[in-house]
């Protein structure tokens, strides 16, 4: 298994049309020439492939929001057309709805789309959706071959479990025997705080932690209160216990009102990135999810914990509470390591079979384009 990538890579400049051209002209074979084939290759390979025919087509109108926002159920008209066309395109709605009628059906594939770019689905054509659809053609090809080439460098999805976290989308998943059996949201690092792209295995689950706070919290964030208020530490459930460098070493005490919530979930590395609950749950109502400092914030981390121990007969679900409520930290080794991939991907499909697409937040993608594709 990879140990680490960092979104971009010191490859040869490819010509993506050279390379579209070459996977169409085979059909999609021989696509072992160019990655380890595993299932998410080859359906992102597949949908570029469709794309390819839709950007040979040659038409892709721009839909006009202002227009179509006056527009409702039982309405036709040429944006309409241009709106049904666009979704067939993005394989929401059915090739065979050819009418320029605005009908139930196309809100059902408006609530579809807006799954593919990960945003509310509201079923109403907003603006958020209308400027993913108008991305030009050409923009969401570079973007699919952008992420298969970050699917080539990724550690192959092993037999057993496996913990992927896809930042940009903001998402969770949890395989077994390569099916997923569960998901939830998460919360990444902001782009001034990055959370980096790596591999490891996950060797211990924490209950009721401490949270030993970052030097570089410390000294931004904590030292600039504790000058205004002696008190800062204690009305912040946090403890100085001892000093390094000439800077006091603080952590906050398990509690309700830890930054790391009842659990964390452990890979080492040298990035001091973990998974955790946190008792910030308002954020993950939210469709952009950059809020902290590097680590990952969980959704459903009880959930996450009673699935890690589901073999081991002496954690309960009743035993799992009472951890998560102690004052103390209780420290639980794995029997066996589950491998953590924290992932960059910007496009891949879905296991409905729709291709998704998700913003670039940390710029990663911008980056690989500069090396793949050579100016024209």
């Amino acid at each position: 298994m990879r140990q680490h990538y960092n979104g971009t890579f010191q490859e040869k400049k490819i010509d993506a049309v050279a390379l579209l051209d070459s996977l169409v002209a085979k059909k999609g074979s021989g696509i072992e020439e160019w990655a380890p084939v595993n299932n998410y290759y080859k359906t992102l390979n597949k949908e570029l492939i469709r794309w390819y025919s839709i950007q040979k087509r040659g038409i892709w109108p721009q839909i006009d929001a202002a227009e179509l926002k006056k527009v409702k159920e039982g309405d036709s008209g040429l944006v309409v057309s241009r709106l049904k066309q666009r979704l067939i395109d993005f394989g929401d709605l059915s090739a065979q709805d050819t009418t320029s009628v605005y009908t139930p059906g196309v809100t059902a594939a408006i609530k579809k789309a807006q799954l593919q770019f990960g945003y509310g689905q509201t079923g109403k054509p907003d603006r958020l959706l209308l400027t993913a659809l108008n991305a030009p053609v050409e923009s969401r090809i570079q973007q699919m071959l952008i992420n298969l080439e970050r699917i080539r460098w990724s550690p192959l999805m092993p037999d057993g479990k496996l913990i992927l976290v896809n930042i940009p989308e903001y998402k969770l998943h949890v395989f077994e025997a390569k099916k997923e059996v569960l998901n939830m949201g998460i919360v990444v690092g902001k782009a001034a705080n990055k959370t980096v792209i790596f591999s490891n295995n996950l060797k211990n689950i924490v209950f009721s932690p401490y949270w030993n706070i970052p030097p570089s919290i410390v000294r931004a964030e904590i030292l600039p209160e504790m000058r205004k208020n002696r008190n800062f530490l204690a009305r912040k459930n946090m403890e100085q216990y001892g000093f390094s460098d000439g800077l006091p070493l603080i952590r906050q005490k398990p509690g309700n009102t830890n930054s790391l919530g009842r659990v964390k979930f452990l890979f080492p590395n040298s990035y001091n990135i973990y998974l955790h609950d946190t008792p910030a749950k308002s954020l993950f109502a939210e469709s952009k999810r950059a809020f902290s400092h590097g680590c990952i914030r969980l959704a459903k981390p009880k959930a996450l914990a009673e699935y890690l121990l589901a073999g081991r007969t002496e954690w309960t679900t009743d035993k799992i509470d009472k951890a998560m409520e102690s004052n103390k930290e209780i420290w639980v080794t794995m029997k066996v390591p589950v491998p953590v991939i924290i992932a960059y991907f910007t496009s891949w499909v879905d296991k409905n079979g729709l291709i998704n697409f998700r913003e670039d937040i940390y710029g990663h993608d911008q980056k690989m384009a500069e090396q793949l594709f050579p100016a024209r």
